[in-house]
């Protein structure tokens, strides 16, 4: 079947997924700044996935998932953090850093194919 939108790209329902639990794991967070960064960074992820597609060119779509990897290993890094401040444990920050490492290599492959 070939990809008639974005939401048929894999990348773009897994970072979909992971941005949801990122987002869902902090909303009670009631350090604001660390939870409106780390929400943002991960809801970049899918939006520059969908909004590079859309672009319907090859250089705009690689400009924007380089966006997006960006977003994944701001996320990475600030789950790291957010396990030193006690804001998550650690079991679950490795949990969150697997799907998002994985996000990373299916987003990486997709701009080489490019």
């Amino acid at each position: 079947m070939a990809t008639q939108s974005f939401r048929d790209l894999i990348v773009w329902q897994k970072a979909g997924d992971f941005s949801t639990e990122v987002y869902k794991q902090f909303r009670n967070l009631k350090d604001f700044s660390f939870r409106d960064q780390i929400q943002r960074a991960g809801l970049s992820i899918p939006n520059n996935i969908a909004e590079g597609y859309a672009r319907r060119s090859d250089k705009s779509l690689r400009n924007f998932l380089l966006i997006a990897k960006g977003s994944a290993v701001e996320v990475e890094s600030m789950l790291l953090i957010a396990d030193k401040l006690g804001y998550i444990n650690l079991q679950e920050s490795n949990r969150l850093i697997e799907k998002v490492q994985e996000i990373q290599k299916l987003l990486s492959g997709f701009i080489k194919k490019l």
